[in-house]
Order: structure tokens, then sequence, then C-alpha cells
């Protein structure tokens, strides 16, 4: 998402040259750039009018410093700017009330407030937070059902409630039981319609002030582009809301919806849905995000997801491993590959990595979740010897393991030419040579080039 952005954004590094600092003529060819990519990334006419102004304020009389060009001045301008549009700094969930903290959740139907609200648990179970979530949506066919099997899958009790019930009734049960089974947070997902609609809002603001929630997170589809904006705007006036959750963020949309709906609504952006699973949301950062547009990446959410994903048990084990001496086999490589699955697969990290890093890889080969399964699936079809000694693995044994893991044999040598990458660079993190190590990366996976 936000691709073409990024890469318009990009050559406003090559259009200033040779001046010594920014002025008004050499600011505008510039400045005429990022307006039309604001524009074709589907941000709000008037955003982009006040931003484009709020930069060529800032950008003017910048003095050129160091070793930097004008251009790369002009980006750092933007960067702030756009930080200060998305609202500056992460803005955390409130849990200061007696418990339980009550978190309201509202949206149309289809922005995904039933998964984020299965999401949002998962974080706050990560939290060590109790959380109990219940659906209000009693018009929505399973949609009770579908909130039952979310909570399941991420370890969060849920109230149950049926489509003869009233959305009040049902949440006045839910907050005495989360009061008497001392649960710190209650999630109350509600019903959304297709569109804005009188009763819908009714409803929806009767339950915010039978509920006096400390949080009413407005949840927000970011492919829905300038439609987001006009729909936010609605909800805002209609509830008093304390942020918004973005979904879709990893799609292919233009995702302008990112840039307006914190200036159109006045409320932070708390978290972002970056991919369909449960643990695919981020809580959101401002100046990380404004990173990720101008091509810098995002390095400290990166590290973070590593913390997160990465087995440190098995990680030291590999480490002593290839300290004494010992080779690096097939089964330490279906290890990595299942570390970086749980990490969001390789899109996932590409999305954070600096844009000079990212355009080694070409996207038509990435591997995604299917593609490393498949790895996994070969790798679980070998024997444990063959798995420590992969050059025992001629035609023979080749044909026995795609045989098994249900695979042309040409997915073997494949996969074993990947592998063979993958032992070059850790012989060079073995030796310590970061540039080397870096060189190696290029092969590590399919696609780099």
């Amino acid at each position: 998402m936000l691709d073409n952005l990024t890469n318009r954004l990009a050559r406003i590094v090559k259009t200033i040259r040779g001046e010594a600092r920014l002025t008004e003529s050499n600011v505008q060819e510039a400045l005429r750039e990022v307006r039309v990519a604001l524009l074709e990334a589907d941000v709000a006419l008037p955003v982009v009018k006040e931003f484009v102004a709020a930069v060529k304020d800032k950008a003017l009389g910048e003095e050129v410093i160091g070793s930097l060009s004008p251009g790369q001045a002009l980006v750092g301008v933007v960067h702030r700017e756009l930080t200060h549009l998305m609202g500056d700094a992460n803005v955390p969930l409130d849990f200061a009330t007696t418990p339980p903290a009550v978190i309201l959740m509202a949206g149309l139907q289809g922005s995904g407030k039933t998964t984020t609200t299965g999401k949002l648990a998962k974080f706050l179970r990560e939290q060590k937070k109790k959380v109990l979530v219940v659906s209000c949506d009693v018009y929505r066919p399973a949609a009770i059902e579908q909130l039952k099997t979310v909570a399941g899958q991420v370890d969060a009790d849920f109230f149950p409630s049926n489509a003869g019930e009233k959305p009040a009734d049902i949440a006045r049960a839910a907050v005495e039981f989360a009061k008497t089974h001392y649960h710190d947070v209650l999630i109350v997902d509600t019903a959304g319609r297709l569109a804005i609609d009188e009763a819908m809002m009714k409803e929806i603001t009767e339950l915010h002030a039978q509920l006096k929630p400390i949080e009413t997170l407005f949840v927000v589809d970011a492919m829905q582009g300038q439609d987001a904006v006009n729909v936010a705007k609605a909800f805002n006036e209609a509830l008093p809301l304390t942020g918004v959750v973005l979904t879709k963020l990893d799609g292919d949309a233009r995702g302008g919806a990112a840039l307006s709906v914190r200036h159109v609504t006045g409320k932070p952006i708390k978290f972002v849905g970056v991919g369909e699973k449960l643990a695919a949301l981020e809580p959101f950062y401002p100046e990380r995000m404004a990173s990720r547009i101008l091509g810098m990446g995002d390095i400290v959410s990166l590290v973070e997801e590593a913390r997160k994903g990465v087995d440190q048990e098995a990680a030291q084990e590999l480490a002593i491993k290839l300290k004494k001496g010992k080779g690096f086999d097939l089964e330490d490589f279906k290890g990595q590959i299942t570390q970086m699955r749980k990490m969001g697969g390789l899109s996932s990290l590409l999305d954070k990595l600096p844009a000079q890093l990212a355009s080694q890889v070409n996207p038509a080969q990435m591997q995604d979740d299917k593609q490393i399964r498949r790895i996994e699936g070969i790798i679980n079809s070998m024997t444990p010897q063959e798995r420590t000694h992969p050059d025992l693995l001629k035609a023979s044994r080749k044909r026995r393991i795609a045989a098994g893991a249900g695979v042309p044999v040409q997915e073997i040598n494949r996969l074993l030419k990947q592998f063979e990458q993958m032992q070059k660079m850790m012989k060079q993190m073995q030796k310590g040579g970061m540039a080397k190590m870096m060189r190696a990366m290029k092969g590590m996976m399919p696609g780099m080039r």
C-alpha cells in the first residue's frame, strides 16, 4: 500500500540539485509532485491543500547543512509534516478507570470490526489483561458465532448473546458479568450497516450512553478511499470517538485514508490492521509510518516483530551450533523459514525495510505463506539423516521426497538451491563480516538480485 506515493516522493531528492538552499522556485516543482502523489493516493483534497501549504511554508529558507542536498532537506520537511498530519505520536489505549475498561467498536459492515475485536483481544491478552468480548450485532447472520470462534482462537473469554435479544440488554448483562468475573477489559462489537442510517446511529449512540466506554474506536477500511473520510466524519459527529483503527493497510488500495482520517476527525489513529491473521494488528506510530511512506523503512517495528516472533532459545542453540563449526542443515533452514512465517512472512518484513534494500527483491517471486508451508512439507518428507546431510539427496531420494510432499522434483531442486544460498550467508555470519553478510543476503530468498 502507498507504494506509488513512496515512489513519487522519492523523486523529490532528484528534482532539486546544486542549490545552496531551498527557495520558492526550486520547491515549487517538487511540491507539484507531492500534490499529485497525494491526490493519486486518494487523500482528501482539503488535506492535500493544507499539507502542501505547510510543507511550502516550512521548506522555504530551510538551510541545507552538512552533506544534505536540497532534495534531502525537503524530504526532511515532508517527513516532519507527514508525521504531524498523522498525529505526531502514538496514543495508547486509556485504562484509567475502574475495571472493566469498556471498549466500544464502531464502524460500517465489512470494515473488519469483528476480526479487529479479536485482534485487539489478542493484543491485550499479550499484555496480561483478562479480556471479555461480546457481540451486540443481532442483525448480521452468524456475527455472534464469528466472534465466538475468534475469541476461542485468541484465548479471550466470550459472553454469549443471541439474535432475539436487544443490544442494550446484551451490553448491560456483559458489563455485570465482566464485573463479577474480574475482567480487566470488555470489548463490545456492535452492528454495522452497508451505509450510514438513522437507526444504526441511534442504536450505537444509546449503547454508548449506557456503557460509558473509556474507549470508542472507529474501525475503517483503508481501501475505502474518500468514502472512509466521509464515514469517519459522520461517526465522529454522532459519537465521542477516542481513536481510529485502520484495517486492510496491507491491501493494494491507494491508502489515502491513513493520511486523511486523523485530519478530518481530529482523533488519533491508535491501531492498524496489516494482514488477515489475528496477530496482524500493530499500534500506530505516525513517525514510523511517515518513514515507510518516504521509503526510509521502519527498522524499529522490524526489531520489535523479531523480538516477538523469534524463538530466542532456538536462535541461541543455532548460534552455539554454528560457533562450534557444525554446519547449517535443512532442519535449521526449516526453523528459519518457520520463524519468518511467524513474523508475517517476507512481504511484511520487506514493507519495513528501507526502499533501497526492499528493491533488491522481485515481488513476483516472493514467497507467500503457501510457498513457505510447501517448503516445510518438503523438509518434513525427508529422513532425519537427509536433513542433516543434504548431499545424500540424489535423484531416487528426490523422487521419493517429491511424492511424499506432493510436489514435482523441480520443487526439491529449487529448495536445495535456496538452502545453499542460506548456507553461504550463515558462513559469512560466522566470519563476522557484516558487508559480506549483506551481500550474501541478496541470495537468501528467491527474487533477490
